[in-house]
């Protein structure tokens, strides 16, 4: 045998153990078995709380805050010898994940602990002086989803802000990146559409961690006046930046009522945008949020052999007909298509999100999907995209090649900057 042959086979064999390794990992939580990943919690517990002896502290959380065994890290931390937990802030849906996205949520006392739980979705979107007048420390443990225009990235940044006006410290305990932290895509943030859907100059998925984009905000000098915060990342072992949420072994918590699944942050970049014009339908409403792109009016099978025909890699479209069964949507009848992932590393997210748009644009023009939204539902369109350069392409040239080729351009200045903010390998 020669040895390019043996040396080949030797390989197919690495791949096979480590496929076999990765797949074990992903089923150590339901099997009885350790999580390859430990995250900045259970790391902190571990170090029997050092950075947070003797001080009084605030946390920032929601339901996602847990341990690998669903410990609440509010209880974890209100436990810890020698730590006092003296507030809870809760961001966009509450500290206990019982708000609907886009709702105010008030201050309250948190009911198990009796705590003062602070909302950084209501009258403040940032804590006052006055919420941390009794506080040493503010702490941060919220699991993500990689996109820039989910909100907790802007309660984070807006929390450095707060502790580095009043002069206190502030703490990431770091979690997964469900996207991976290798994959970079979508449009840049224009400054002029900066909003709390869109708080930093950043691509629509920016491949970090939470502790990573803390680390790009504070030393870019992106918080207001560019000051920065007396920051300290509680970092995870274990995690690596090609692992896919199921590799972690890690539970999943919805971090939001329609991100139920590890894997709907995907769908979320492949259709969340057109949620925001309302004039077409992605799943929010029936069974499966952002896998579906329907309306009355569209022809599923037309529009699966159309997105099926542009050859995408990772990824087909199945014609289906549904009747969502809440919100704005009830009761209507809807064809259009599902998104089914057949390999989600070949994937490109961006390249299904444009290309859906620009399907529903060219093959529906009574229906156009920009001229039927109403105002205030293409400005948040433009918002959560991050400029209304996207839009104008689409409209003007209707073609998605133009508006990826203006995407992997700033694509690559960002990936260059953020290198030196990574912790992980």
């Amino acid at each position: 045998m020669k040895y390019r042959d043996t040396l080949t086979i030797a390989k197919r064999i690495l791949r096979v153990f480590i496929t076999i390794c990765m797949i074990a990992s992903s089923l150590g939580a339901g099997g009885g078995k350790k999580p390859i990943v430990r995250t900045g919690i259970e790391v902190l517990r571990d170090r029997k709380f050092d950075i947070l002896q003797g001080k009084r502290v605030g946390l920032i959380t929601n339901p996602t805050g847990i341990t690998s065994t669903f410990e609440a890290t509010i209880d974890v931390l209100y436990n810890a010898p020698g730590v006092k937990l003296t507030a809870l802030f809760g961001p966009e849906h509450g500290v206990r994940g019982d708000v609907e996205a886009g709702k105010y949520v008030e201050n309250y006392n948190d009911l198990k602990t009796g705590l003062p739980v602070y909302s950084l979705y209501g009258r403040n979107r940032k804590p006052s002086a006055e919420m941390l007048k009794n506080l040493d420390v503010l702490v941060y443990d919220i699991q993500d989803i990689g996109v820039r225009s989910y909100t907790y990235i802007s309660t984070m940044g807006y929390a450095m802000e707060a502790a580095a006006e009043n002069n206190i410290e502030f703490v990431v305990l770091d979690r997964p990146d469900p996207l991976t932290g290798k994959r970079v895509e979508g449009p840049m943030l224009d400054e002029k559409f900066k909003s709390f859907v869109g708080m930093y100059p950043i691509p629509y998925v920016y491949g970090m961690t939470a502790g990573e984009l803390a680390q790009m905000i504070n030393g870019e000098g992106w918080l207001n006046g560019g000051r920065k915060c007396k920051l300290t990342i509680v970092p995870m072992e274990g995690w690596t930046r090609e692992m896919w949420w199921d590799q972690t072994g890690l539970p999943w918590v919805p971090p939001s009522p329609h991100i139920p699944h590890s894997s709907t942050p995907m769908f979320y970049v492949m259709t969340g945008l057109l949620g925001e014009l309302g004039t077409a339908n992605q799943g929010v409403g029936y069974t499966l949020p952002f896998e579906l792109v329907g309306a009355p009016w569209i022809d599923g099978n037309q529009l699966a052999r159309y997105l099926n025909a542009q050859g995408m890699r990772g990824v087909e479209f199945r014609p289906l007909t549904y009747k969502p069964f809440y919100f704005d949507t009830t009761g209507s009848t809807f064809q259009g298509v599902q998104i089914h992932v057949t390999d989600r590393d070949q994937l490109e997210l961006s390249v299904v999100q444009f290309s859906v748009l620009e399907a529903l644009y060219r093959l529906y023009p009574d229906r156009n999907i920009f001229e039927r939204a109403k105002p205030e539902r293409i400005q948040s369109f433009d918002k959560v995209n991050g400029s209304d350069r996207i839009r104008q392409l689409l409209i003007n040239e209707g073609n998605v090649d133009n508006v990826l080729r203006t995407i992997d351009e700033e694509r690559a200045r960002f990936v260059i900057k953020r290198e030196k903010y990574l912790i992980y390998e």
